[in-house]
């Protein structure tokens, strides 16, 4: 159970700086509001890979996952920061 949280955690961080590396400029977010964007991409990215039937079938590293997760994670950064007025700064 903890190491399934502490899991979401960095795959969270890793994901959300994936999103924040994506977009041009300085993104005006906390690091606690990145890790929870990275996780709920990361949970997205989950849900819309296993609706398509896509398994890793060759073991490794789920690289499709990674990407899927940071292209979400950075539509969610995008999004936080024009709901919350901290936009990017380019």
């Amino acid at each position: 159970m903890i190491s399934s949280i502490i899991g979401a955690i960095i795959v969270g961080a890793i994901i959300g700086a994936l999103g924040r590396l994506i977009l041009p400029g300085k993104q005006n977010i906390s690091l606690v509001a990145t890790i929870v964007i990275g996780i709920i991409a990361s949970l997205i990215g989950g849900v819309i890979l296993g609706a398509t039937a896509y398994r890793n079938a060759n073991g490794g590293i789920p690289w499709l996952a990674w990407i899927v997760g940071a292209i979400l994670a950075a539509i969610g950064i995008t999004l936080y920061g024009r709901m919350t007025g901290r936009g990017s700064r380019v």
